[in-house]
């Protein structure tokens, strides 16, 4: 266990980790670049508690707490019970039209990085703090471009 993960440490013995994507009904070309993303995610990152992604076809979403948004970490303050990621994809098509394919899944990409961001705070202290998320995202996009033609 990374000495990082303290808080979740003793949750995690006898449990599966890892990170998986789920969701059909969002643009496929959003959801396939989502699954190479994760598998790369997993050989380079810990994922001790297994936390599912799902993609939701809309545009946006809205947390449990009303507000409107691009993706979202939730977590209980339980840390027995598995937290989740939701990513909306809806803007997809827009983006790709405004940005360019490789650009638009990067952005796609990032979302999903900032949630894994506090994923990882909540693994460390038990909670989320928005201090620093954007920069760790970015980075964690900008190594995957240097590993990948395309995402």
């Amino acid at each position: 266990m990374d000495r990082h993960f303290r808080y979740a440490e003793p949750y995690t013995h006898n449990r599966r980790g890892g990170i998986h994507i789920r969701g059909a009904r969002g643009p496929r070309e959003v959801r396939e670049a989502y699954k190479r993303y994760a598998r790369w995610l997993r050989q380079r990152y810990p994922f001790p508690i297994f936390v599912p992604v799902y993609l939701s076809p809309h545009e946006t979403i809205t947390t449990i707490h009303g507000e409107i948004c691009s993706a979202s970490f939730f977590y209980w303050l339980d840390p027995t019970l598995q937290p989740h990621i939701r990513v909306a994809t809806g803007d997809y098509s827009q983006l790709r039209k405004e940005r360019g394919r490789d650009n638009a899944l990067a952005e796609m990409l990032h979302s999903l990085s900032h949630e894994l961001v506090h994923y990882w705070q909540w693994l460390e202290r038990g909670d989320t703090t928005e201090r620093g998320v954007v920069v760790r995202a970015w980075g964690m996009v900008n190594r995957y471009a240097q590993d990948v033609d395309h995402p």
